[in-house]
């Protein structure tokens, strides 16, 4: 376990007693969604006539949301774009395609479903924050059993702005009724800490997801990360020694 500062320095002490909600990513964080996404995106690949990328490769693609995906799957370069006119018919294909294989390969990642038990044990409203649109989110988590283990889940079309813009960590806390200090951010990438920071929320950062390609530990030194940590369950154990 890593952290970002001090113990003392790790949650700022007016922070610690007034925690009041976690708000969890969901590919990296939560779920192993990279080999649904991957499938997903060389089927529609495929329907260009380009051949399949790796699987790690495309999980390097993840982050801004299904449409930052497909421009990033279909050129292969983490700045690509396609023109309006192919955009469409791929956006089309690949949220198809999606449709098609969502959560047959996804996994939960090890002591996720115990850290959601633990938090809320703890009396602290979780919500699930992601990028992802909800007609794939509800259905992945509900069939990974991690939906009942939710207070709400915010999805990236419920929104104008995606991370790592800050609204969606905003919407988040408006509809736990939640000031934005008195959240936590758990998630696995620089745009979890970007749309926390901007929105008054400190950070916590686990390894097990992709951050488009960069090791997680570079971010350690960020402003407002307060640990980088193994795994969701590590965050949370983190969580209860710093707000005990």
């Amino acid at each position: 376990m890593r952290c970002a500062g001090t113990a003392s320095e790790a949650m700022p002490h007016d922070a610690r007693p007034g925690l009041r909600a976690v708000l969890i990513d969901l590919d990296g964080t939560l779920m192993d969604t990279a080999p649904d996404l991957a499938e997903a995106a060389n089927r529609m690949r495929a329907d260009f006539g380009l051949p399949p990328l790796p699987a790690w490769r495309v999980a390097q693609y993840v982050g801004k949301g299904a449409d930052v995906l497909v421009h990033r799957s279909l050129t292969d370069q983490m700045r690509g774009e396609v023109t309006p006119e192919r955009f469409a018919p791929a956006r089309a294909a690949f949220l198809r395609h999606y449709h098609a294989v969502n959560g047959e390969a996804s996994v939960v990642f090890a002591g996720a479903p115990q850290a959601l038990a633990r938090l809320r044990e703890r009396g602290w409203k979780v919500a699930c924050v992601t990028n992802k649109p909800r007609e794939f989110t509800l259905p992945l988590l509900r069939g990974a059993g991690l939906a009942s283990l939710l207070d709400a889940v915010v999805c990236g079309d419920e929104v104008e702005h995606r991370k790592p813009h800050p609204e969606i960590v905003l919407q988040a806390c408006h509809r736990l009724g939640v000031a934005p200090g008195e959240a936590v951010m758990i998630g696995d990438s620089v745009n979890d800490v970007l749309a926390a920071r901007a929105a008054g929320v400190r950070v916590i950062l686990v390894e097990t997801g992709y951050n488009e390609g960069e090791a997680v530990a570079t971010l350690a030194d960020e402003p407002g990360v307060d640990a980088i940590v193994p795994g969701l369950i590590d965050a949370a154990r983190w969580l209860d020694q710093a707000t005990s």
